[in-house]
Order: structure tokens, then C-alpha cells, then sequence
């Protein structure tokens, strides 16, 4: 090929000049980044431009699967145990039947087209498995993931993820030659077991002094280097073990799932994740062999026809008989309909093991790509064609609020958990509004979590962080950080990446103050006022002010000076104008603290005495 023999470099900018040109007009058309990225694929691959050949393109494939292998551990990072435990019901249940009589009725189709039964099974088995990456994708670009059909879908990704691992423990099993060399390769059940364990203890208690130290450094390039290195290690760990590296980084994922330090990870893992993915996707559209196409068109099409129509039949019988709505159903059922990208792996590792014939699996790998290929399709033909016929579809569309990782909703996000912030937070719990704590100072982080308060850590005014944290669908962000400075990037960052954010600010005085509402801050909270006023009530009745009288000109006091800071707001940036005004309001103020003095009534001052001892009841 042109740049077969030129380079890594030249490779990657062809990659990414596709996806550069390809994707956005796929998306302006509406036919979402993946079918963009598949297009893109296939346009440079050896049938189309001829930009890359079969060797380049599967080398990308094998590096870009490590994409999926992130996604994993993102997804994991939004789990908590307890989450998963409550979920165990359709993983195993929708997850294990779709996977069994998806194996069942297309090892049937296998051997009538005849296939022994152990290439038929191997066969049902792997073609049972959906393509992870494109489905989450695909459920994430339209909004849907938190939805019932969006809950469902990687209830059965998830299983299908974990019945990898058996299913390549079996694939030996089925050779027609002896097993015993084949199989004495495998680890050691224990082995395996404590490698597991091993990332389980690891996530659990070492991760937050590590992480902690890290933190410390104040340097993020360390910091999104670690969250590397846990993914790839964690990996290698699966890896050497004989497990699937998906799977062992879903596992850390979900250890971490309550670690304060999630929030940074999973935004500095996102832009790789992507990346990633996307090359990975790149790859299967360029790996398509259009040539045996061309050669086998009727058999390669009535296998695409039969791997689609009967996964698509098994969903639909799924969904209703777990209850789905009619148009979470549908949805639930044409999102899976496709092949794996674990087919590649399964097929290759069936063909070396002699399971299955090298004519027999070339077919296969080009009628899942081909599957894959054609799921943005049935998508958009569900979402365009099908679901407006349905009178149900309206009434079954998700409502339900934005999740958290405990599955509770989350509606705020509070940046700051310090001595002004952790009041509010502590508020705001206890009316059932839980937020999402966002806090830059690990010190303060480990201390709060010794009273049970928990915050994450991370940069607010990172908008990547503030995705992270939920702000996408979150209504309400509070500003509590104590440096003004910092305060005011967050508000500006906030205000210009999610505009329909509510944002609620803490500010050290009027000029902080007034910055932050020309940064976009909605209502401004000077953090001296209020106990300021308190303070003067106070000293007032210790000089000998009734109570009454004392807290009826703090009052008085607060509403004038709120109502002036607003209106010289607009003079802040002409100082003579400014000093002018104030002055005038100075005046005025003083002018109705007195008058409204002279009008108190001692009627209503005997209210605010304070209890006195209980009055002496008359004799009996």
C-alpha cells in the first residue's frame, strides 16, 4: 500500500484526517459520530482509497481496542457496588437469556448450513455477543443512557462481557484434536483469584494515599499519567492471568466507584477513551473485506440477514417478557442487534484452535463488521420510521431525572467543600438534595471524610471535570471556594460550557462580588454579610438596644444594602460616580435607621422579650 512501509506517523494522520473530515459532516447529516467513524474506515481501507492495507489496519484495530478496555473502566467509575448488586437481576437474568437463546437458535442456523455441533456452538456463542463499544456509543450520543432501554442494554453488555471469559475457556474444548496440550496452558484458578483480589485491595485501600500524594504535587500531567498507568496495569494484570482486560478494568472501575478521586480520573481518561474508540471503530470499517464480499455476496448477506433477524427477534421477546414499555423495548431491541467486537478475538482464537476453518471464519468476521456497520442504520431507522407509528412511543420516552453513581438523583453541584461550603452541603443533605462536592484541597478532602462528609477531588473550572461531575444534566452550581480568583474561573468556565446551569456564588466582598455576576452568576453571596449583621444586632443589645430594636435595624440595614449593591453595579467601573452614590446611600441609610427608630412601638417590643421564670400559679 502507498504508506505501508513509511511509518506509525503517516498512519496516524491518515486516521485522523478521516475522522477529522469524515465524522462531522456524518453528524451534521444525522447519522451519528459511529457511522461516521465506519464510513471513515472503510473509505481509506485497502477497497477504498487504498490509504491503509489489511496489516496496517489490523495493528490500529488491536491498538485501538484499548479504547474499549477505558470505556470499561468509565462505566465501572459510575457504578457503586451497592448499584451493581441492585442491578444483579437483569444482568443475569435479561443478560444470561439473551446470551443462551441467541447461542441456542444461531448454533441451530449453523448446523443446518452444516457445521459439526462444535463449530455450530462456537459459533452461536460468539455471534450472541453485541458490539459494546458502538451500542454505549450510539445510547450516550442520544441522551439515552440513564433511560430504561439505556439501564438494559449494558445490563446485557455487561454479561456478555463477562461470558467472554468461559466462552474462551470452552473454545479449546471443541477442537477436534486432543485437548490436553491446549488446555494445560490455562492459569491456575487460584492465580486467577488472587489477581483479582490483588486489584480489589489495591482499589480499595491503597488508591487514596497514592492518589492523595499525587494530588499534592499539584501537577495534573502526573495525575492524568497515573489514571494511565491504573488502566494499563490493571490490564497487563488481566492479561497474564488469561482474562479478559475489559472486564479487569470494569472490576477496578467499580472499586473506585467511591473513591473521591473519581471524578479526576474519568476526566482525564475521557479524551483517550474517545480517541480511542474512535480509531478503533476507524479500524473495523478499514478491516471489512469488500473483496470476499464481491466474492461471496448472497452467503455473507444471509448471514448479516440471519445474525441481525434473530438477535432482533430474541430482544423483542426479552423485552416484553420483562416488561418493558413499548418504546424502551424497541429501542432496547435494535441497539443490540448486531455483532461484537469480541467476535474478532473469538474467531481468530476458534480458527488457531481448530474449531473452526479459515473459509469459515473469514465470512463470519466480515458479517459482524458488516452488522456493525449497519447499526447506526437500524438505529435511525427506529428512531425516524418506527417509533413515530407507535401511539405508545411518546408515553414511554425517558423521564426520569438525572442519575448519580449511587442512582439517587443529582441536581447540584457544589464547587468547595471548606468551612463555607461544607454548611451548605451539610444543608442541603439533610433535605434529601445530596450534591455532587467537587474540592481541590486533598488535605481537606481526608479530613471532612473522617465526619462522614464526602467530597471529590477536582479542578471546578475544568469543564471536562464539571462533565464529569454531572453538570450536563445537573440544574443548580454553587460556587463556595474560598479564593476569589479561583471562584471567578469557575463561574466564567461554567457559565460558557453549560449555560442552562443556575449558578449560586460565594464572594469575599462587593468587588469579588461584582466580578462574578459579570462572569454570569445569577445571585452573589458576600460570605461577611450576614454574620456581620449579626454581629452589630448583637452589640447593639449588649449596649443596651432592645432586642427587637437591634434586630429590626440589622434587618433594615441588610435589605438597603443589597438593594444598593445592585444598583451601583452599574457605576463599579466610573470610581467617581461610584464614590458619589455610595455616599448619597450612606446618608439615606443612616437617614432611615433613625426614622425608623423613632417609629418602634413598645406594643410590639414586649414580643421579643426574652422568656422570663414561669409565673407563680395562684394557691389551690
Amino acid at each position: 500500500m502507498i504508506l505501508a512501509a513509511q511509518g506509525f506517523l503517516p498512519q496516524a494522520a491518515v486516521y485522523l484526517a478521516a475522522a477529522v473530515l469524515v465524522v462531522p459532516i456524518a453528524r451534521r447529516l444525522g447519522l451519528g459520530s459511529v457511522l461516521g467513524y465506519l464510513i471513515a474506515g472503510v473509505a481509506i481501507g485497502p477497497f477504498g482509497l487504498g490509504l491503509v492495507g489489511d496489516t496496517e489496519s489490523g495493528e490500529m484495530l488491536h491498538v485501538a481496542e484499548f479504547g474499549v478496555v477505558m470505556m470499561l473502566f468509565l462505566i465501572g467509575l459510575e457504578l457503586q457496588p451497592r448499584l451493581l448488586w441492585r442491578m444483579r437481576t437483569p444482568i443475569l437474568g435479561l443478560g444470561g437469556l439473551q446470551v443462551v437463546a441467541t447461542t441456542a437458535l444461531l448454533g441451530a442456523l449453523a448446523m443446518a448450513a452444516g457445521l459439526s455441533w462444535q463449530a455450530a456452538l462456537a459459533v452461536g456463542m460468539t455471534l450472541s455477543l453485541s458490539s459494546t463499544a458502538i451500542v454505549l456509543q450510539s445510547l450516550a450520543e442520544k441522551g439515552m443512557s440513564n433511560s430504561a432501554a439505556g439501564r438494559s442494554a449494558f445490563a446485557v453488555l455487561l454479561f456478555q462481557d463477562i461470558a467472554v471469559i468461559p466462552m474462551l475457556a470452552l473454545l479449546p474444548l471443541l477442537a477436534s484434536e486432543s485437548t490436553a496440550s491446549t488446555t494445560g496452558d490455562g492459569q491456575h484458578p487460584l492465580v486467577v483469584l488472587g489477581t483479582v483480589a490483588a486489584v480489589v485491595v489495591a482499589g480499595r485501600y491503597l488508591s487514596r494515599p497514592v492518589f492523595r500524594f499525587l494530588a499534592a504535587s499539584e501537577l495534573r500531567e502526573i495525575f492524568t499519567a497515573a489514571a494511565l498507568l491504573l488502566v494499563v496495569g490493571v490490564s497487563l494484570a488481566m492479561l497474564a492471568v488469561g482474562l479478559s482486560p475489559a472486564l479487569g478494568a470494569f472490576v477496578a472501575g467499580v472499586v473506585l466507584a467511591e473513591n473521591e478521586y473519581r471524578h479526576e480520573l474519568e476526566a482525564d481518561i475521557e479524551p483517550f477513551k474517545g480517541l480511542l474508540l474512535g480509531l478503533f471503530f476507524l479500524s473495523v470499517g478499514a478491516g471489512i473485506d469488500f473483496g470476499l464480499l464481491a466474492e461471496r455476496p448472497a452467503t455473507i448477506a444471509a448471514m448479516v440477514a440471519g445474525l441481525v433477524i434473530t438477535k432482533l427477534a430474541v430482544l423483542a421477546v426479552l423485552g416484553r417478557a420483562f416488561r418493558m414499555p413499548a418504546g424502551a423495548g424497541l429501542l432496547f431491541t435494535f441497539a443490540l442487534a448486531q455483532g461484537g467486537e469480541f467476535a474478532f478475538v473469538l474467531f481468530e482464537f476458534a480458527r488457531q484452535n481448530g474449531v473452526l476453518a479459515a473459509d469459515t471464519t473469514g465470512p463470519l468476521v466480515a458479517a459482524v463488521a458488516l452488522s456493525m456497520l449497519a447499526t447506526p442504520l437500524l438505529l435511525i431507522l427506529e428512531e425516524r420510521w418506527i417509533r413515530p407509528r407507535l401511539r405508545s412511543a411518546a408515553s414511554s420516552a425517558p423521564t426520569e431525572a438525572p442519575a448519580g453513581p449511587d442512582g439517587h438523583a443529582r441536581r447540584v453541584i457544589l464547587a468547595g467543600h471548606g468551612r463555607y461550603g461544607h454548611i451548605v452541603s451539610r444543608l442541603l443533605k439533610a433535605q434529601r438534595l445530596e450534591p455532587t462536592v467537587l474540592e481541590l484541597d486533598p488535605t481537606q478532602i481526608t479530613l471532612l471524610s473522617r465526619f462522614g462528609l464526602q467530597s471529590f477531588y477536582g479542578d471546578a473550572s475544568r469543564a471536562d471535570l464539571l462533565e464529569a461531575a454531572g453538570a450536563r444534566d445537573a440544574e443548580l452550581l454553587i460556587v463556595a471556594v474560598d479564593a476569589p480568583d479561583a471562584a471567578l474561573a469557575i463561574v466564567r468556565e461554567a457559565r460558557r460550557s453549560f449555560p442552562h446551569l443556575r449558578i449560586l456564588a460565594r464572594a469575599r466582598g462587593r468587588a469579588s462580588a461584582y466580578d462574578l455576576l459579570d462572569a454570569g452568576a445569577e445571585e452573589v453571596f458576600r460570605e461577611t454579610l450576614e454574620s456581620s449583621l449579626a454581629l452589630g444586632a448583637r452589640a447593639l443589645t449588649a449596649l443596651g438596644r432592645h432586642p427587637h430594636e437591634s434586630h429590626r435595624a440589622a434587618q433594615t440595614f441588610g435589605r438597603h444594602d443589597r438593594r444598593n449593591f445592585h444598583e451601583l453595579h452599574a457605576h463599579r467601573h466610573d470610581q467617581a460616580k461610584y464614590v458619589s452614590e455610595a455616599r448619597a446611600r450612606i446618608q439615606a441609610l443612616e437617614q432611615v435607621l433613625e426614622a425608623d427608630r423613632s417609629d418602634e412601638s413598645p406594643a410590639v417590643d414586649g414580643a421579643w422579650d426574652p422568656p422570663g421564670p414561669p409565673a407563680p400559679q395562684p394557691p389551690a
